[in-house]
């Protein structure tokens, strides 16, 4: 088995929150984004963004629960949010970070499978499925492929 793999609980509560501030940047940035994005072009996809919002928040409650089983205290902090005033821009940033999150929740599920924590394995794969979804949307919205995530 893998080494990095191999985590207590109390690294798996470390992980779980730098997980936790992602999710709150994600609401911030969504909530943010849907309410400045300007042009006909963008208003489907700003109506989308305010349902990610909402999303977001019940992947943080959903973290939040897990690191409170782990015994751990939730983090209050979110990752920096980017924030620009052109829209493209910011479809980019909230691609990159999904990206990054699910890049992240799969490395997630692999250590919780090798700790015999099954039921966050669960949770986790329950939240990949939402964020590649958002990724389908954004890169949609950008008029691209969806970019490859492999963790």
């Amino acid at each position: 088995m893998n080494e990095e793999l191999k985590i207590s609980r109390e690294r798996m509560v470390e992980l779980l929150n730098e997980d936790l501030s992602r999710e709150y940047q994600a609401i911030i940035a969504y909530t943010i984004y849907s309410q400045t994005m300007k042009g006909a072009a963008f208003n489907n996809i700003a109506s989308q963004l305010e349902e990610h919002a909402a999303e977001e928040l019940s992947h943080a409650l959903q973290i939040a629960r897990q690191i409170d089983y782990f015994n751990g205290s939730p983090t209050n902090t979110p990752t920096e949010v980017k924030t620009s005033d052109k829209a493209e821009e910011m479809l980019r940033f909230d691609l990159e970070n999904e990206r990054q999150t699910v890049l992240n929740y799969q490395q997630r599920i692999r250590q919780a499978d090798a700790m015999g924590e099954f039921a966050l394995g669960e949770v986790l794969r329950g939240i990949i499925a939402q964020e590649q979804d958002h990724l389908l949307d954004l890169a949609d919205a950008l008029g691209i492929d969806v970019p490859p995530v492999s963790g």
